[in-house]
């Protein structure tokens, strides 16, 4: 795709204005819930009239509840679908229900302790952020009109999402004993759910929003390096012509040039060899170099072999996350153990100059007011190199 070909699939996909207003950037939209912890507290409602699945909408007759919430559960689901879950529910058998095809004369407890493992649908029929249906199979304990039985179960639900954390869990059970003790009944349940521990991935549009944004910047790159190698053999002419006007011989002149053009290309090529090299980033809450990082800065270290005169500036960040004090200690160690690897290798102390700014200077919009993915703050958890001497 040419340059204007890329502008224009930008403005349509993005709708980017043409005074620049609106940022183009990845959000919370831009990505769903792959794995997370659950907690959930509802109702329960029983139906254990001994007909199994007939006349399952006689809600008067059959159906038991109480007007409390009592139902608990608590279950960790993974990014394949598959999801495992413990429930305890309370009810009461009450005065006129029909119980195991005769009608009840007098309270009864329900207890139940059930596991279950279910699997999300949509892995089969696509992505989204706020509807999940559910099937599942478990085994449970069930003390239920003074008849205790273990059960096989079999769920269907659904959980539709308010938000990354609250939505509404809607299931019904099947439950068959398994043992000669009591009846097969049904258990229906509706409460709230919480997430915690979230894990999210980008969905199939904040994929195709991350592609664009990656050619975007790969463009803007690419006119920033061709602006950059403009200025710098503008700036190599005029001091070329200024030398020219000093000088008493065109000789002179032509020597002069030379050695000036020679040593901007000498700082270009070291500038680049550096600007390569990228950063040096860091683990959440960590000082310490990982095996990318130590292999940057062993590049690092041969480049500054190879020029002896060459000086740096070693700037540490953090990310927004943690106290700013907290932040200001941590980049102050991540700056520090960059340093002495390189003086550990036997690079001068007089050639590196160390500063630490905590979450200062962010590359991105991820402060203290915004939630960001993890792939975000880590651009923020790094080392910077600037050259101050060539």
């Amino acid at each position: 795709m040419n340059k204007l070909g890329l502008i224009i699939v930008f403005s349509l996909f993005l709708n980017i204005t043409v005074n620049g207003q609106e940022e183009i950037q990845l959000t919370s939209k831009d990505s769903i819930v792959q794995s997370s912890w659950v907690f959930g507290l509802g109702y329960n409602f029983v139906d254990d009239s001994g007909d199994t699945f007939d006349d399952l909408t006689a809600f008067s007759a059959q159906w038991n509840a109480l007007a409390y919430p009592n139902r608990l559960s608590a279950g960790r689901y993974f990014k394949s679908g598959l999801g495992v879950e413990a429930i305890a529910t309370y009810n009461k058998y009450k005065v006129g229900k029909v119980i195991d095809q005769v009608i009840n004369t007098s309270d009864k407890n329900y207890l139940a302790i059930d596991a279950r493992l279910s699997y999300d649908l949509n892995k089969l029929i696509g992505q989204t952020a706020w509807f999940d249906p559910y099937i599942g199979v478990g085994i449970g304990y069930t003390d239920a009109n003074n008849e205790p039985r273990s059960t096989y179960n079999a769920v269907l639900g659904f959980r539709t999402w308010f938000s990354d954390r609250f939505g509404l869990d809607l299931s019904t059970s099947g439950k068959w004993r398994t043992g000669n003790t009591g009846t097969n009944h049904i258990q229906h349940a509706a409460g709230i759910v919480y997430q915690f521990g979230i894990e999210k991935e980008l969905s199939r549009k904040g994929e195709a929003k991350l592609a664009l944004l990656e050619a975007l910047e790969k463009e803007k790159k690419r006119v920033n390096d061709s602006i950059a190698t403009s200025n710098a053999l503008k700036e190599a002419e005029a001091l070329a012509q200024q030398l020219a006007k000093e000088k008493e011989t065109a000789t002179l002149a032509a020597i002069e040039k030379d050695k000036v053009d020679k040593e901007l290309a000498r700082k270009q090529k070291i500038e680049k060899a550096i600007n390569d090299l990228g950063y040096v980033y860091f683990d959440l809450n960590s000082s310490f170099l990982n095996a990318k990082s130590k292999a940057i800065l062993n590049k690092l270290f041969v480049v500054l072999e190879e020029n002896p005169e060459l000086e740096l500036k070693v700037t540490s960040h953090t990310d927004s996350r943690g106290q700013s004090k907290y932040n200001k200690w941590l980049s102050q160690r991540r700056v520090d153990r960059t340093v002495e690897f390189l003086r550990a290798k036997g690079i001068s102390s007089n050639r590196l100059i160390a500063e630490a700014f905590g979450e200062e200077n962010l590359l991105n919009d991820c402060d203290d007011t915004k939630y960001c993915p993890e792939e975000k703050h880590q651009i923020n958890r790094r080392s910077e190199f600037i050259i101050t001497k060539f």
